[in-house]
């Protein structure tokens, strides 16, 4: 199998996987591309960026099209993940980081991996947990809502900047637990895939400009997750969705434990 075979193959894999489960891509792809194919973490992350932007905007139009897009919630993201985004992309370009330092980009993917691994675990209780604070003090945590929701836009700004990973796990999470109750399963998702858009574009365009973006790559890896999206979201009803991302979940924080401490 050449190599441009291999890399559709793994886009398709990881395709099935987020179309069954929800699961980011971006958690499962760059691992690959950087222990699996050895991709520099640099371009690993570049590209990765562009190709969570190109799959996501699939998702986020049909979003637009249903409604399920929380615009004051997902303003309030901007607010703090774009700033956030521009100035970890400044010093990225200034320090260097972003072209030469592997060994401080892989304990980062490697401790955002343990993060968000954890983050869909006890996904459930950080709802749980925000429901019983939103029902005990409804007015002081409605009152803090606006700024930890920008202050949380601004930790993914830096953590997809930095590592391409954090928007799917991570953010659903946060938006869960500040807006246990307005937030709707469809509106969760929704407002997480179109937060993600501008997002990757921006901090994928910054990778672009510091030549950290594999076309060749990344065509390959949407050759197959493409199709591998639309299987995985056919086949989501029947497959049993909480093993699956249960099992993600374990190899991710065994992967992250391998980046971070070997």
């Amino acid at each position: 199998m050449n190599i441009e075979w291999l890399n559709a193959t793994a886009g398709f894999g990881v395709g099935v996987l987020v179309g069954l489960t929800g699961v980011g891509g971006g958690a499962l792809m760059t691992p690959i591309m950087v222990l699996l194919f050895g991709v520099a973490p640099g371009v690993a992350v570049g590209t990765d960026l562009w190709f969570a932007a190109i799959t996501k905007m699939v998702g986020g139009a049909v979003h637009r099209k249903t409604g399920t897009i929380d615009y004051p919630v997902l303003r309030r993201m901007f607010y703090g993940s774009i700033p956030a985004s521009l100035l970890t992309l400044l010093w990225l370009w200034l320090s260097g980081v972003g072209r030469s330092n592997n060994k401080m980009i892989v304990v980062a993917l490697g401790g955002v991996l343990i993060l968000s691994s954890l983050a869909a675990v006890f996904r459930t209780r950080f709802h749980r947990f925000g429901e019983r604070l939103r029902a005990g003090s409804p007015d002081r945590f409605k009152a803090a809502q606006p700024v930890a929701t920008v202050i949380c836009g601004a930790i993914l700004g830096f953590l997809v900047t930095f590592t391409s990973i954090g928007a799917g796990a991570l953010g659903a999470v946060m938006l869960l637990y500040l807006y246990p109750r307005r937030m709707s399963p469809k509106s969760l998702v929704g407002t997480d895939i179109v937060h993600a858009i501008p997002l990757t574009v921006l901090a994928g365009t910054g990778h672009l400009l510091m030549g950290n973006v594999n076309f060749s790559l990344l065509g390959s890896l949407l050759v197959g997750s493409i199709p591998g999206i639309l299987i995985g979201s056919l086949g989501a009803n029947y497959a049993p969705e909480r093993i699956i991302r249960t099992a993600i979940s374990a190899v991710l924080l065994a992967v992250g434990a391998k980046m971070v401490f070997f």
